[in-house]
């Protein structure tokens, strides 16, 4: 069986837009997704990564940073498709309550800010996944877009200071460096 796994999308197909194929297979599947399309409009990349492609690629472009593009992203992510019974034995660290906005580490409650707990709530949903600071300005509403990545690392600080035993020395936002950040959650 094959561990790795990557979708290369186009947004031209027939009876549905590629944009909308993105958001859909996001809401379901943690895949990496790369856009491959023709239509290099800034209003349909915008899009593309708010829904959470992990890259966006117009053609014409080579091959050969196709295959780099591809296997950046799946060493980055370290894509592994994960046993189901792994994840059903192992105990969660962190949880939320949508409804209440609330965040609990071990069954304690964390008070956070709405930026936050937001920023928190969209690590726990991807947690044991790398996040690069673009796909937290593009998927967490609570940051401004055209917020910077310096802002992203002071609230991940700030949340760190609330969730570590000792923010210097993190156990559960651990740095990825010159990409992002992967939320430990078991």
């Amino acid at each position: 069986m094959c561990k790795w796994l990557l979708i290369i999308l186009d947004l031209t197909l027939p009876n549905i837009d590629g944009i909308e194929v993105c958001r859909l297979i996001r809401l379901r599947y943690e895949t990496p997704i790369i856009i491959s399309t023709q239509r290099a409009f800034l209003g349909d990349k915008i899009a593309c990564f708010s829904y959470g492609a992990d890259d966006f690629m117009a053609k014409p472009y080579d091959l050969q940073e196709l295959i780099l593009r591809i296997k950046a992203i799946l060493k980055r992510c370290d894509h592994q498709i994960p046993d189901k019974n792994d994840t059903l034995n192992k105990k969660q660290i962190f949880r939320y309550d949508e409804s209440k906005m609330e965040i609990y580490k071990n069954n304690d409650l964390v008070e956070l800010t709405n930026a936050e707990y937001f920023i928190l709530q969209y690590m726990i949903q991807k947690s044991g996944f790398v996040i690069s600071r673009q796909e937290l300005l593009s998927n967490v509403d609570s940051i401004k877009y055209e917020s910077s990545y310096k802002s992203i690392d002071v609230l991940i600080g700030r949340v760190r200071s609330k969730i570590e035993e000792n923010s210097k020395k993190p156990k559960y936002i651990i740095s990825i460096r010159g990409v992002g950040y992967k939320l430990v959650n078991q």
